[in-house]
């Protein structure tokens, strides 16, 4: 089984799905917060990104700071982190990602992401996302 994309039954494997959760001490409201606060070298960016009221807001704000200078090298651990902590932190997402089991997740997206997801019609893409959320799942699962 593939789930193709992170909408309705499974917005919650979203980045944009709003919870709660703490990562390098500091609480966030959405992975996308803490993702984008996490490309952040002056303190008053990082809590810009974080005070934003929405994730895609968090994400406009994050694409006008000064990166860090190892942001390539260290951005899938640290997606990882935040999406570990997500999962660990809340009980109940924790339940519904293990719950897809062993489906394939797939981000699926139009919008030509395809280092973190796959283009929704080809399925073309590295899904970096999708398989940090597989990686997650099969380690609380052994929990």
């Amino acid at each position: 089984m593939k789930i193709k994309d992170f909408r309705d039954d499974y917005w919650f494997l979203s980045n944009f799905f709003r919870c709660r959760f703490t990562y390098n001490e500091f609480e966030y409201k959405s992975v996308e917060h803490a993702f984008q606060a996490a490309k952040a070298i002056e303190k008053k960016d990082h809590d810009n990104i974080a005070a934003s009221k929405k994730p895609g807001e968090a994400k406009r704000w994050g694409r006008l700071v000064s990166l860090r200078q190892d942001w390539e090298k260290v951005k899938d651990g640290i997606m990882y982190d935040i999406v570990k902590a997500k999962f660990e932190q809340n009980l109940g997402l924790k339940k519904l990602l293990l719950d897809t089991g062993d489906a394939e997740l797939l981000e699926g997206n139009t919008w030509g992401d395809v280092y973190w997801g796959v283009n929704s019609i080809s399925e073309v893409g590295q899904n970096k996302l999708g398989k940090i959320l597989m990686r997650v799942r099969e380690e609380l699962s052994n929990d």
